[in-house]
């Protein structure tokens, strides 16, 4: 079921030998004190895996990903053990909040609100995919093909957002608005796609690729409100020191290694962190 993404994964395998020294020394110390981590020695990071190929749990059950990558690096250059907590996307930032985790690694789309309320790091950029039932994608070329629709999105997120942002859109068109069915996850999304229960699913570019790529559902529009993509942070030191890191991995190839095997592309310029009184 996830062959294109394994191959994917397969392809940053080498990933691991490009750490920086420090993390393969023996007398690797963590970068950061126990003071700005929820448990010590570890970097505790949430996701929601129903997103291949940046998240998702393999046949065997395991986590993988891009995303669960770039975590796992980001956490051994930290001198950390990393350990992910598997949520759903609605409650990460009041998690994050009450200290259930240290870091939110699921593609949190970046928006000044969001920057008041916790340390972003911008470092992905995605857009918003329309996906329809496979061989229905020459019904819907513009988002106006979506007038009146019934279209399922996962509930809390900048996805579910948008999609009101173009139902509105599409009133002032003096179009008929969409009807919006939330889900707790893009699978259950999907599922509902495949069932027929809704029209179509409104997800982010890369993981409606991968369910076009693999022939599931048919991606129809692509590239809607481009908007970067940040890892989360509650604690400013922590972020400075996963800053550093990610600064390091560009530095040593390492990060566009891992973008380029999964095709997603990173933000323009130099990384940079934002945050409550930044």
């Amino acid at each position: 079921m996830f062959r294109t993404a394994s191959f994917r994964l397969s392809a940053v395998l080498g990933l691991a030998l490009l750490t920086s020294g420090a993390a393969l020394a023996a007398d690797c110390k963590p970068a950061v004190p126990d003071t700005a981590l929820i448990g010590a020695g570890k970097l505790v990071m949430s996701t929601n895996p129903t997103l291949p190929p940046l998240q998702f749990i393999d046949q065997s059950g395991e986590l993988k990903g891009m995303r669960v990558e770039l975590g796992k690096e980001v956490a051994k250059r930290l001198c950390l053990t990393p350990e992910y907590i598997r949520i759903e996307f609605s409650a990460m930032i009041p998690g994050l909040q009450s200290g259930r985790w240290d870091m939110i690694n699921t593609g949190i789309f970046f928006t000044p609100e969001r920057a008041k309320l916790m340390y972003m790091i911008p470092y992905e950029k995605q857009a918003i995919s329309l996906s329809v039932p496979a061989g229905k994608g020459a019904t819907v070329t513009k988002p106006e093909d979506l007038a009146g629709k019934t279209v399922g999105v996962e509930i809390g997120g900048f996805e579910e957002n948008k999609t009101k942002q173009l139902s509105e859109e599409l009133k002032g068109k003096g179009l008929a608005p969409l009807t919006i069915r939330t889900f707790d996850n893009f699978a259950l999304a999907y599922q509902a796609l495949r069932a027929g229960q809704v029209e179509a699913v409104v997800s982010i570019d890369g993981v409606a690729k991968e369910y076009a790529d693999r022939g599931d559902f048919d991606r129809a529009i692509s590239g809607l409100y481009a908007t970067p993509v940040a890892l989360a942070f509650a604690k400013k030191d922590l972020a400075e020191a996963a800053l550093k890191v990610l600064n390091e991995m560009k530095a040593d190839g390492a990060y566009q290694k891992l973008f380029d095997a999964y095709g997603v592309v990173p933000t323009d310029g130099e990384l940079a962190l934002a945050g409550p009184g930044m």
